[in-house]
């Protein structure tokens, strides 16, 4: 009997952010907390460490411990972070608030800047998270 990876019907093409940090548990909790992300898969080792799929109105993300080993270090053991995440929400200022209440510390506070309504800030991680929404013209 062979596999046919399409006998469930097409598979939409997607890109999702894997977060490698320390704190995996904790880091799902948080996450919770800040942007009322559901968590859509999870394994736990017997130690502790953690690899979940999460998820914000659809929009999804993965985050797991960090293993050095792999490649996969968190942002505490590069000093900083080459990448930002930009969740697109309906209510930026809302959901900033959120945030900072869940932990978040901010970078630049919510405005009107280029036609949209954003701010920025980071999570107790390391990682940089800017919350938008276009504004209509």
């Amino acid at each position: 009997m062979s596999f046919d990876p399409l006998a469930a019907g097409p598979i939409a093409t997607t890109i999702s952010p894997w977060l490698s940090l320390r704190g995996g548990a904790m880091a799902v909790e948080f996450y919770k907390a800040a942007f009322g992300a559901v968590e859509v898969y999870r394994v736990e080792s017997p130690d502790g460490e953690v690899v979940a799929r999460m998820s914000v109105d659809g929009a999804e993300f993965w985050l797991s411990d960090e293993s050095p080993q792999l490649g996969n270090v968190s942002s505490e053991a590069v000093k900083g972070t080459p990448v930002r995440m930009i969740l697109i929400v309906t209510d930026p200022d809302a959901s900033f608030k959120r945030a900072l209440a869940a932990g978040a510390k901010e970078i630049c506070a919510v405005k009107n800047d280029h036609g949209w309504r954003v701010g920025r800030l980071v999570d107790p991680f390391g990682h940089h998270w800017e919350m938008a929404r276009k504004i209509p013209t």
